[in-house]
């Protein structure tokens, strides 16, 4: 017998408790009415409380019509029967709708209304969306079916169609209205007084035999068999030869055991369809019956097995009632009959009567022992009962029968899974373990087990074992019920690929993601880390594609929006870095990284106040956030406020000593407030030099090569810098990196170590290797890597052009990979390594008098140590604005870390001295309104008027902010620490300096 499939939704009362999808078989005869109705019936049998005596007698009374006459029914009996019709069944979509649906139920208990089950608001919810304003109570389940006149079938509901926007849903929901209105505005006329009306027909009516018939079918799903053939002969009457009314009474006969009339209803339905299977096997049963069992209930109507039998056929076509009643006049004939114990105990199973179906079969057990079939389907029924009580909350007693199960037949597959279970619950893991491995040497089929056990070899962390048991579990589990188990084999795929990543596998790590994401590909975790582990290995769009996934499935995962910005802020983007970190906040308003992340961003656009408090706001979440203290003093150095950034700095280092930005920072902001002369800048450099290189072991040393001593050997010159773009640097490099080195028997190379390269690393490519130098793209490597590039290329003089400024690669002149290192350009102080032999400056800048110290030897070059480039993209020089004015403007474009109070001092009398001159000042935070009324209240305080003060913001165009020089006539130099590029810059762009 072919069994057939479908699926349906169930909606528990409780909220939350999850919907979940189920599914359900029946096999292609008339069990495709009932077979839900049966499970539904179970579910409500045992989740309500005993139904009151007046419920009792009304379903006693509508049993006694499926019996023949004078049959007499134990009270034991009818109190077990009479449980059976449990179940109401309201349409939200009928048949005769054009939608592909054909038809959906709703499914509810019959009498929570009596025992005040809870509302059920989802249920009632989605009842709204089709147009039906249903209040319901208890569980409820969602089927779809369809039915014609001569077949009916369940077909599949999943948890995907039950949504508001389904078409079926609309379809629904206008169908229903229409009805709705329509017998609104019928109660309305009749309602009026006076003539009535005449009311327009509807466009189409159902004729008299289809709605018999179909009050046929409503009585057949209730029982009701002899109410079902007074309608399908009603339909009868008004269309002889009504197919399905034919059919369908043919089965009701069958079940009230009138076979003789059944017989002639399918001759009657096979003149008009010689091919219909149902009618063929209803013939076929009604035969054997007239041929069989009437013969052999009148020859011997004292025999029990003949009585069996009798029931045997009656469970088959569904007729509980009757099989019940002839198992009951069989054990009157024979207690001791073990058929009809063992039959009567499968039908109490089919009614989740599992305390009568127990007592039956232990009675059949203790007759016949040793047979096979009734110790399985004891224990099949020790077990079934053994789960109801453990739902119940009797854990204690479903453990007793779980043993006694176990006792009976000690190798019963699912005795020993929900004893493992039930273990499992109690958190025996090691127990739990072993009844599992027990269950699948008895079934090695059993998906579950091999499932269960794999959610327990993850809590072990035997993550491999657990994705072997997951595996297993799959191929042994039909397609339908591998949800679960792809869903936790996704999970144990994505942890262990966490733990390869971490011991350093990262392209196995990425390969066991992927393979969690073939598992479930809306696996947050496995997207989430994938995204993690391309990012590491600089697969950029790949990581923003995997975590723009991750926040599609899951928009409320913090860390996922976090990255994401990370990712936007390296490539530049800082407008979709700061709207990732602010729905990152959305998502988790206390979450440090995100609040670190955004102040950064925010300090970047030059919005001061609010990168100050987000970054304050990380700090109190997380005060042992180093990198939050090291940004709140890049914020602070940026504002001018150096003694606040370096105690800054300092917390930092003080977390988290082996900071490098922090420490690095703090060197570089000394240089602001402190002559280089001062013995605390200086030693502050050597101390961290001398730390750094101890963290760093020198590369071997390389032997000399042959020709060392040769003064024709060509030298090998290597330039190192994260500042080839459009940076201060990158002005002053060009000319040393175009220069033609071969002329003068050397060779140069470029390790370009730039993370955002521009048209301006572009444009210094270009010129280098145009002079026969080489360029070698370096950002994605590591410091040890790079060190090992530059000895590979057999470097002489590796000179790195940073210093302690951002993205530095001083480790890797730590590492020593050239035989003579040097420091040029970047920095103005030392690198405090003794593995910097050299730091290239000039006579100005370093005098021969200085008592400045430096752990390098100074190599002074002749006149200027620095040569610029100006931009090509520069404007024209403008005439001086005092020329058109009348009066004099000074200004200064150097960072705020510059203007010291005591050049704002000398800025005042400068400003006294001239009269009606002006002063403009372009900085990066005074796009913040709050850093401008600062900056002007410090001028304010030497009597400066803010009126004569300009403040600009940043300028991102080079273009732009080379013209604006032409809004000053002099060009005011900081001190100690002297502007480098905007001195150039403003000599260039006509502004005298002073």
């Amino acid at each position: 017998m072919v069994k057939q499939t479908f699926r349906y939704v169930f909606i528990p009362a409780e909220l939350s408790e999850p919907l979940q999808e189920l599914e359900e078989s029946y096999s292609d005869d008339d069990t495709a009415v009932t077979c839900l109705l049966d499970r539904l019936k179970g579910h409500y049998l045992r989740s309500r409380p005993s139904p009151t005596h007046d419920q009792l007698k009304q379903h006693r009374d509508s049993l006694m019509k499926h019996v023949p006459e004078g049959t007499e029914l134990p009270d034991a009996l009818l109190d077990a029967a009479s449980e059976l019709n449990l179940v109401e069944n309201t349409a939200l979509l009928t048949n005769n709708s054009q939608s592909d649906y054909i038809g959906v139920n709703l499914y509810t208990d019959d009498n929570a209304g009596v025992y005040n089950a809870p509302h059920n608001h989802r249920a009632s919810e989605f009842s709204f969306c089709c147009g039906k304003r249903l209040e319901v109570r208890g569980d409820a389940f969602l089927a779809r079916i369809f039915d014609n006149d001569d077949a009916f079938q369940r077909l599949d509901f999943t948890l995907a169609d039950m949504t508001s926007s389904a078409a079926w849903v609309k379809d629904a929901k206008m169908r229903n209205a229409k009805k709705q209105d329509s017998e609104a505005l019928v109660k309305q006329l009749q309602s009026r007084q006076g003539e009535q009306p005449q009311l327009p027909s509807p466009p189409a009516s159902i004729s008299p035999a289809e709605q018999a018939k179909q009050q046929g079918n409503a009585a057949f799903a209730k029982q009701n068999f002899s109410m079902a053939v007074e309608e399908y002969s009603k339909a009868l009457q008004h269309e002889p030869n009504h197919p399905a009314a034919l059919n369908n009474r043919a089965m009701a006969y069958l079940n009230l055991g009138k076979f003789q009339e059944a017989a002639a209803d399918c001759d009657a339905m096979l003149q008009l369809q010689p091919d219909n299977i149902k009618a063929i096997l209803r013939r076929a049963t009604a035969r054997e019956r007239l041929a069989v069992l009437e013969p052999l209930l009148l020859q011997q109507p004292s025999e029990p097995d003949v009585h069996c039998l009798n029931g045997k056929l009656l469970a088959s076509l569904d007729n509980k009632a009757g099989a019940f009643a002839s198992f009951a006049f069989a054990l009157k004939l024979q207690p001791q009959h073990v058929a009809s114990l063992h039959a009567s105990a499968r039908l109490y199973q089919s009614c989740a009567l599992l305390p009568e179906a127990l007592q039956a079969l232990r009675q059949a057990s203790g007759l016949v022992p040793a047979d096979e079939q009734i110790k399985d389907s004891l224990a099949n029924a020790l077990t079934d009962h053994g789960t109801n009580l453990k739902a119940a909350g009797r854990p204690t007693e479903a453990s007793a029968h779980y043993e006694e199960a176990l006792q009976v037949c000690q190798s019963h597959a699912a005795a020993l899974y929900n004893m493992a279970v039930l273990h499992g619950e109690q958190h025996q893991t090691a127990e739990a373990a072993a009844l599992y491995e027990r269950a699948i040497e008895a079934a090695p089929g059993h998906a579950q087990a091999h499932c269960n056990l794999g959610v327990i070899r993850r809590s072990q962390g035997k993550l491999e074992e657990a994705a072997a048991c997951y595996q297993r579990s799959l191929q042994a589990a039909p397609a339908a019920a591998q949800g679960v188990i792809l869903i936790n084999r996704a999970v144990v795929l994505s942890e262990l690929g966490t733990k390869l990543k971490l011991e350093g596998k990262v392209a196995e790590g990425i390969d066991l993601y992927e393979q969690s994401l073939a598992c479930n590909p809306q696996h947050i975790d496995a997207l989430y880390n994938l995204g993690v582990a391309y990012a590491e290995t600089t697969q950029i769009h790949r990581a923003m594609f995997m975590y723009e996934m991750a926040i599609r499935f899951a928009p409320s995962c913090a860390e996922a929006h976090n990255n994401l910005g990370v990712l936007h802020r390296d490539a530049g983007n800082l407008e979709r870095a700061a709207s990732c970190y602010r729905a990152a906040l959305q998502a988790r308003p206390i979450f440090s990284q995100a609040l670190n992340n955004l102040g950064v961003v925010l300090t970047a656009q030059g919005f001061a106040a609010e990168a100050h408090s987000m970054l304050q706001a990380s700090l109190s979440a997380a005060p042992e956030y180093a990198e939050a203290w090291n940004n709140l003093g890049v914020l602070q150095q940026d504002l001018g406020q150096i003694s606040e950034a370096i105690e800054s700095y300092q917390h930092a280092i003080d977390i988290l000593p082996e900071s490098r930005n922090a420490s690095q920072n703090r060197l570089l902001a000394l240089n602001y407030i402190h002559p280089g002369e001062q013995p605390l800048v200086s030693n502050a450099h050597a101390d961290w030099g001398r730390a750094f290189q101890a963290r760093h072991t020198p590369l071997p040393s390389l032997p000399l090569p042959s020709n060392a001593s040769d003064p024709g050997r060509q030298l090998t010159i290597g330039y190192i810098s994260p500042d080839l773009f459009t940076h201060s640097v990158s002005y002053f490099a060009e000319a040393p990196l175009a220069h033609r080195w071969a002329s003068c028997g050397m060779r140069h190379i470029v390790y370009d170590c730039t993370p955002r390269p521009d048209g301006k690393t572009e444009r210094l490519r270009q010129r280098t290797e145009a002079a026969g130098g080489f360029w070698q793209p370096s950002a994605h490597l590591s410091e040890a890597a790079l060190a090992d590039l530059v000895r590979e290329d057999g470097v002489d003089i590796l000179v790195e052009l940073t210093g302690h400024t951002a993205n530095n690669r001083l480790g890797v002149l730590a590492l020593q990979p050239a035989p003579v290192q040097a420091t040029w350009i970047g920095y103005p102080n030392s690198t405090g390594m003794a593995a910097c032999d050299y730091r290239l400056t000039d006579a100005v800048c370093d005098p021969i008098t200085t008592s400045q110290t430096f752990v390098e030897q100074l190599i002074r070059l002749p006149g200027c140590f620095l040569c610029y480039t100006p931009p090509a993209e520069a404007p024209s020089v403008a005439p001086c604005p005092a020329e058109t004015l009348g009066f004099v403007t000074f200004g200064s474009f150097n960072a705020l870390a510059k203007i010291t109070a005591e050049v704002l001092a000398v800025w005042a009398r400068i400003l006294h001295a001239v009269p009606n001159s002006r002063l403009v000042v372009k900085n990066k935070p005074f796009r913040d309104a709050a850093a401008c009324r600062h900056f002007l209240d410090q001028l304010t305080t030497h009597g400066v008027e803010a009126e004569r003060v300009d403040l600009l913001p940043l300028m991102p165009a080079t273009a732009d902010h080379l013209l604006a020089y032409s809004l000053m006539d002099i060009s005011l130099d900081p001190f100690p620490y002297a502007g480098t590029t905007t001195t150039c810059e403003s000599l260039y762009m006509g502004a005298s300096r002073a």
